[in-house]
Parts: structure tokens; sequence; C-alpha cells
């Protein structure tokens, strides 16, 4: 492979040049920004590596690119994304947030960790080897969605459509990179999601505050009935809600047993004195990946500017996602939740569905699992830690559970500080470089898999 790593230093700039290009194309799904150029961007790199590349849209959404090239007994599928979270709050970001900027050795733009950064690099991987070591001993399939930061709302009208073309031996996912000690990590499984909206409802108009003595307050509505929801000691309080969860397994706790916790690293980056209720170690991992949860991810009401401005707000909003473990279904959450409001005397507050995805699991010891893990090895000389799911969540169960393709992360740029979703997302570029390289190991591991 000495000839593959020098490919690959031979043509850091150009490399580099095509990440920021992407970069710079604002395609944020969630405000309808910037999704065909992305597209085109994302289409005509594929061609330019000898892909044989279609668009393919479902239900008016934006295209899914579909590209295969090789012609091994195997297939790798390979999922990637070219769509972004939204950059807000603008000012919280140090450089402009779509205008890639290099400081302290990191690249610093929205996408660049999730997901752009790794659906480049490993394109990038592919021509280092095909320039390097010939044909693919494998055929890859490449499908590359712009919806997933919003539910990946029509991948799963896309799957049942086309079944014949997903059809592979394994599936590499978005995901990978290192953990805050820098050793490497594969994931074989994602949380599933329920994404919803609540608005609560006064007067036509904003009113001065005086008439908070008989006008309604929406805050205050929405407020008592969050308050619904949860409990202090963190219990979700909607009946029925843990009804379905299937149980962590003794293999999968004997997996959490042998991952460091890190417990002190990780509170010290996010700057707090405990996790909630204290919980570490063994403990704190098997809750983070093998319970649900309920979060409040955004709250708005009234006037938030500086300063005072005495208001009764007409409106209340809260956007709220709930984490899914195994077995339970986004259509059944989002039913529960609408019971319990009623239930609970709400009746007037809209509910708006923001989308659902099923969680999925992999199993352990699949092929593409031990390919990942051995060129991970090859790659960074260390065992990486083998986690049974992660704690985020993506389309996994429509593109490999519901076909059986067993699924790992990996071949990644992602660090322990990315900060995805938030601003100053960043990667570290050593990072990207050493991601290139496990991606050319991964080649040649799962032909003989």
């Amino acid at each position: 492979m000495d000839q593959f790593i020098s490919y690959i230093d031979a043509h850091k700039e150009r490399f580099l040049s095509e990440l920021f290009d992407l970069l710079r194309i604002p395609s944020v799904a969630a405000q309808g920004r910037c999704i065909p150029e992305a597209c085109a961007r994302v289409k005509a790199r594929l061609e330019q590596l000898g892909a044989e590349v279609r668009l393919i849209s479902t239900n008016g959404g934006a295209p899914v690119v579909y590209g295969t090239l090789g012609n091994g007994p195997r297939t790798l599928l390979i999922y990637d994304h070219y769509d972004v979270q939204p950059a807000e709050p603008l000012e919280l970001w140090t450089s402009p947030a779509f205008e890639p900027t290099i400081r302290d050795e990191k690249i610093y733009a929205r996408g660049v960790a999730d997901n752009k950064g790794n659906l480049m690099l490993r394109i990038q991987a592919i021509e280092a080897w095909l320039a390097t070591q010939g044909e693919l001993p494998i055929r890859i399939a490449f499908v590359i969605e712009g919806e997933e930061e919003v539910s990946s709302l029509t991948l799963y009208a896309f799957c049942r459509n086309h079944p014949d073309l997903l059809k592979a031996d394994g599936c590499l996912w978005e995901t990978g990179g290192r953990d805050i000690a820098g050793r490497p990590t594969v994931a074989c499984g994602a949380k599933g999601i329920q994404y919803v909206e609540l608005i609560a409802r006064g007067a036509v108009r904003d009113l001065h505050s005086s008439n908070a003595t008989v006008v309604p307050n929406p805050a205050w509505r929405l407020t008592w009935a969050l308050a619904t929801l949860k409990a202090p000691d963190g219990h979700i309080l909607i009946p029925g809600f843990y009804d379905a969860i299937r149980p962590a397994t003794e293999i999968d706790l004997q997996t959490l047993e042998s991952i460091p916790a890190d417990d002190e690293a990780v509170l010290a980056d996010y700057g707090i004195p405990a996790f909630l209720d204290d919980v570490q170690g063994v403990e704190r991992l098997r809750r983070h990946l093998f319970e649900p949860t309920c979060t409040i991810c955004g709250l708005v009401s009234g006037y938030t500017g500086e300063g005072s401005k005495t208001v009764l707000p007409s409106e209340a909003r809260a956007k709220i996602d709930f984490r899914l473990v195994p077995d339970m279904e986004p259509e059944t959450v989002l039913q529960q939740l609408r019971a319990h409001l009623d239930a609970q005397g709400y009746t007037d507050i809209e509910m708006v569905d923001l989308g659902g995805e099923h969680p999925a699991r992999s199993d352990l010891d699949a092929p593409v699992v031990r390919a990942v893990t051995a060129a991970a090895e090859m790659t960074y000389h260390i065992a990486p830690l083998v986690y049974p799911t992660m704690a985020g969540t993506g389309p996994m169960y429509p593109l490999c559970q519901a076909f059986g393709t067993p699924v790992a992360s990996g071949a990644g740029c992602g660090y322990h500080g990315t900060q995805i979703h938030a601003p100053d997302e960043n990667i570290r570029i050593e990072d990207y470089w050493m991601g290139m390289r496990w991606m050319g190991y991964l080649i040649k591991a799962f032909a003989v898999a």
C-alpha cells in the first residue's frame, strides 16, 4: 500500500480543494437551500472517478446519487449524504460557516464532519486505489442522499422502490473516526428517532403584557404541557413509551465492558461537573446506547432579544426529539404523545410530525464489521473499539436491516471535538488523510473477509 499512501500525499492540495468546493455549497435541507447544486457536484465527482451514476428522486424529494463501480464478487454499499444542518446561530461561528477555513491544523465549516468530509475522502481514496492498485477487488455501490438531516423523508420510498439497487454483502455507514483518546471506533447500529414540533396559540397577535390578567399566555401553556412529558428523575411519563423496548443482550453488555468510559475526559470536554444522576462507567455507556430519550431541542416564544420588551406572546413553539431503541416504532411514539397530551387536557396544542426513523442493529461478527476493524488496526496500529450501536440516528433500517445487510461505521475523519450540529464544526486535517488510508485498507480487507 506504499504507492497508495504516496498518491494521497502527492495530491493533498487538490483533494482539499475538492472538499472545500463542496463545503462552500450551503446545502441545508431544513431550509431548502442549494440541494440541486450539491447533488450535481457529488454526481460529477463520482463520474470523474469512473462510476456509473444515476440520480433518483422519489416523491419529489432531494435526489439520491446512486453510483457503482468495480466488478468484484462482493458488494460494499457506502452510505453518505450531501445535505447539512442549518448553520445558525451564525454569530457564534469564528469564521463564516460556508467558507472553509484552516486554523490550528483543523478545517472549520458546516458539514465538514457531518458528512461531506467522510463522503469526499472515501471517493478520493477510491481514486488513489484505482491509480495505484488497479481494478477494485470488490464492487462498490454509493447511496448518497440529500435529506439525512431532515429524517431522510423520501429515502424509505426509494428503498422500497429500488430493492435491486441495494443488494450488498455489507454497508459502510456515513460516520467514522476516533474517540476522545484517539482510538478508532466502529459502530454496528443506530438509534431511531421521532421529531415533533408542539405549538401553543393565544391571541391573534402579541399583546401588551398587562393583558396577562385575562388573556391566556401560550408560553405558559406550552411549558406546562412539556412538564408532563418527563419527570425530574428522567423517567418519560408518556404511557406505554417503554413497553416495546428490547433489552440489551448479554453480548451487548459484555461488549460495553471492553470500552473505556473516559468519564473524566468527557466531563472536562463538556465543561460539566457530573453526568445525570452521577452515572459513570459501563452504566453510563449502557444508558447512552440502550435507553430512549425525550429531548427539548428548542423553545421560542415572545421577545428574546437584547434588553426588555413587555409582551404577551401570541404563540409558543417547542421542537422535541425522541431517540428510539429496538423495537420502538416512531409512528407508535407519535400516537402515544398525542394521546398523552389529550389525556392531560392539552388537546389545543398542535403537534407537527417532522419525521421519524426506525432503530437498527447489526451482527457484531459480520464480515463487514471484521473488515472495518481489521482495516482500522492496519491504519492506526491499534485495535478499534467496537460499539453495538451509535447513540445517534440515521436511515440504517430501510437501507440495511430491511434487506438483512450487515453494517459498520468507519473510514471517516471524525473526532470527539468535531462539534457537529454546532457552530465551529471542524475536523483535524491529519484525520482526513488517516480516514483515507482506512478506506484503502477496508477495500483490501473486505475483498477477503
